[in-house]
């Protein structure tokens, strides 16, 4: 029996690559298929809908991000430097995939995405409560869930021109440099 894996692969490799020039709403099952060389049933084998497969290409896009972050931070003890880091390495991240902007605007207005947005993002602000704790930040949570809102308002705001935005970035960096708001 042949693996499903390349087939799946090349679907969600089709659709970042479509996101590169088109928005996720405008994004067919057809015009997926036809990207990844493979017949629209095919499509169907690996997902019971288009939006299973939303989900299912979010969740790769934020798995290639996490292992991003996770080499940029492992030998880093939960403080500043690491907290730069993952923030240094998601938004460059974002900035090397062409799919992101797709991704994450239509991660904020698809409720079908919005279970998968929400555990991100508590993921994330997980990590960055760890850093804002052993920095002295008191209840820390709450910070960090803005740190976060910040963190992807700014991948947007660099996605919109393509290359980064040092005003922004300095701004996180004097963020992690404050011990409270």
């Amino acid at each position: 029996m042949r693996s499903p894996e390349p087939g799946r692969r090349a679907l969600l490799e089709a659709g970042r690559t479509l996101l590169s020039s088109e928005a996720l709403t405008k994004l067919s099952v057809n015009a997926i298929a036809a990207e990844a060389n493979m017949a629209k049933g095919s499509f169907y084998q690996h997902w019971p809908s288009r939006e299973a497969y939303f989900v299912a290409l979010h969740r790769a896009f934020h798995d290639q991000l996490d292992e991003l972050v996770a080499a940029a931070i492992a030998d880093l003890p939960p403080g500043p430097a690491r907290l730069r880091a993952g923030i240094t390495a998601y938004l460059d991240g974002c900035l090397a995939d062409p799919a992101t902007k797709g991704l994450l605007v239509q991660a904020r207005t698809d409720a079908g995405l919005s279970d998968e947005v929400a555990t991100r993002n508590a993921a994330a602000a997980d990590l960055v409560t760890a850093d804002l704790s052993a920095m002295g930040w008191p209840d820390p949570s709450p910070i960090a869930t803005l740190f976060v809102a910040a963190i992807a308002e700014t991948a947007l705001q660099e996605l919109d021109v393509r290359a980064p935005n040092p005003a922004l970035r300095q701004a996180l960096s004097r963020l992690v440099d404050r011990n409270e708001l």
